[in-house]
């Protein structure tokens, strides 16, 4: 394969070779172009990873609106919620809940009755949580007529299990599940929350409604619809969309990148100056050997390729060490901020992959451009007395 490359371009075979002869030399200009492409695409992709860690953690709240009742209304009517899922619309889910302030107390984990020390906790009623919640423990009925549903911070503890009693403003209720970590009502979390069906609430209307759409734009779209349909005459409904949220958190994020890649960039200009050194000292180091090749026929344009292929050989081999050291590097920040390895080969990354890989190979082939445009214009009489 090497030799077919070499008889279509024997530029490359002669770069190869001069730069064999210098090995030390043309080892620590490449390992300039090594450490800027590890400095770029690391960078990257550590920017990469806090984006998909924050953006897991705060869930998607960018296709979700938050509806409460406005300064004219005391609560969300069962009118305000027909009103709610029509301009939704049947592709998006809508959630109302009620809330309410009152005395809990918890049993022991196996036990059959709460304990006697109680705290006053907000409790969730929901009619059909299995919308926005999923069940780490237990299961979440349908329909949702009995039971509680509570977080896993809480769950851990009070030490509490599916079949654990809790008491409720006096009365006693099973826990049928444990919600899982990561879900959330708005940007509520579900760590310590309880949850009981809607028909142990006396209250008639809503305190919200959550509407999660299937992107940031259809959510956008949805609160204007809302604002448009319910807050006419009167400002019946708050409504909340969270698509700028997730925006802002994207636009950083790209900010932040931009800036991790400029530093990495410095190192890419220090190792391009040191390429410059190197290919200015071979220059002079080979001027008779120069003179001789332009003697015996090489044209200035068969120098210059010579030159420059030495320079991009240098960009390539730094370019594709820096890159198994970037996956690396790429696979432990991974495992250390997500857990899981893996992700350093989502197709993002080597976005930032291929941008360092490129950077490296035209750093160095700009590096070389003027030593070799020194070399093919050398006068041979001249190099040869040298």
């Amino acid at each position: 394969m090497f030799g077919a490359v070499y008889r279509r371009l024997p530029s490359l075979l002669m770069a190869r070779r001069n730069l064999g002869r210098t090995k030390v030399r043309s080892i620590l200009a490449a390992l300039g172009i090594v450490i800027g492409v590890i400095a770029i695409a690391s960078l990257g992709m550590f920017g990469l990873t806090l984006r998909y860690q924050i953006t897991q953690s705060l869930g998607d709240i960018g296709n979700q609106v938050l509806v409460t009742p406005g300064e004219d209304s005391d609560a969300i009517t069962e009118r305000d919620l027909r009103e709610i899922e029509a301009a939704a619309g049947p592709e998006a889910r809508v959630v109302p809940s009620k809330t309410r302030i009152t005395t809990v107390r918890y049993g022991r984990s196996g036990s059959r009755e709460p304990s006697a020390v109680g705290e006053q906790r907000t409790i969730q009623g929901i009619e059909n949580p299995g919308l926005i919640y999923t069940a780490a423990e237990g299961e979440i009925p349908e329909p949702y007529r009995s039971g509680a549903l509570i977080g896993p911070d809480l769950a851990e503890q009070q030490d509490l299990e599916p079949g654990d009693a809790i008491s409720i403003n006096g009365s006693s209720t099973r826990i049928v599940g444990v919600l899982a970590a990561g879900d959330g009502f708005g940007f509520a979390s579900p760590s310590n929350e309880i949850i009981l069906p809607n028909r142990e609430f006396q209250s008639r209307g809503y305190s919200q409604v959550l509407v999660s759409t299937r992107s940031s734009t259809a959510a956008n779209e949805t609160a204007v619809a809302l604002r448009s349909r319910l807050n006419g005459r009167q400002e019946r409904v708050s409504v909340q969309d969270f698509s700028s949220v997730a925006e802002n958190i994207g636009r950083t994020f790209q900010a932040l990148n931009a800036f991790l890649i400029g530093i990495g960039s410095i190192s890419l200009l220090v190792a391009g100056v040191s390429i410059l050194n190197v290919m200015l000292m071979s220059t002079v180091e080979r001027r008779e050997e120069i003179g001789v090749m332009r003697a015996v026929g090489f044209q200035k344009r068969d120098v210059l390729k010579i030159m420059l292929s030495e320079a991009v050989l240098l960009g390539l081999l730094g370019g594709l060490v820096g890159i198994a050291f970037s996956l690396v590097a790429g696979m432990a920040i991974n495992e250390f901020i997500v857990g899981d390895a893996l992700l350093a080969f989502r197709p993002s990354n080597f976005l930032y992959i291929g941008l360092a890989f490129s950077f490296g190979v035209g750093t160095s082939l700009l590096s070389g451009l003027y030593p070799a445009w020194k070399a093919a214009n050398e006068r041979p009489v001249e190099a040869l007395r040298s």
